[in-house]
């Protein structure tokens, strides 16, 4: 971890309730769902994290708490250096708070977000779908999501779908 990433570490670290983590030279930190917010500003006012490229989560069914987490890649175009941010969220009632506020660019992948994985972000100006039609019931990329109108076939269900498959006759 360079001079930059590190200074930013210990800043936060010393002010907010942070798990840090390093993996192939990439550096995240695990932060409270509640003070998302908060360590967004402080990372982009104090430390340069000035772009958000991406905004995404995580579905770890069939694990309910926490079922969700968000994962924020931050960038400081000045040190070029990355910073990963995940925020657990429960899935009882996936709610996180926005970052559009410090981040413009959050607007369109916090829709996205909540449009694929149902996750709502609190005080958000405009969440509404992005991909998915008006009308769609359901948020595709959530691993208990329907897969289409055939259960996919494993060796321990083999004989069970095997009955219920279509056998063509000549």
């Amino acid at each position: 971890m360079n001079e930059t990433l590190q200074t930013a570490v210990n800043g936060i670290s010393s002010r907010f309730k942070v798990q840090v983590s390093e993996f192939q030279g990439d550096v995240t930190l695990l932060v409270p769902n509640e003070q998302i917010v908060d360590i967004c500003r402080a990372l982009h006012d104090e430390f340069g994290f000035d772009t958000l490229p991406l905004e995404t989560a995580v579905d770890y069914y069939p694990q309910t708490s926490p079922r969700f987490n968000m994962v924020y890649g931050l960038y400081s175009v000045k040190a070029h250096q990355y910073l990963f941010l995940r925020a657990p969220v429960d899935g009882d009632t996936p709610h996180i708070h926005t970052v559009e506020e410090v981040y413009k660019s959050a607007n369109w992948r916090e829709r996205e977000v909540y449009d694929l994985f149902g996750i709502i972000f609190d005080g958000h100006s405009d969440l509404r779908r992005l991909e998915m039609p008006p009308g769609w019931e359901g948020h595709p990329l959530r691993k208990d999501y329907p897969l289409g109108y055939e259960e996919v076939q494993y060796t321990f269900n083999f004989d069970e779908i095997d009955l219920r498959k279509p056998k063509g006759e000549r």
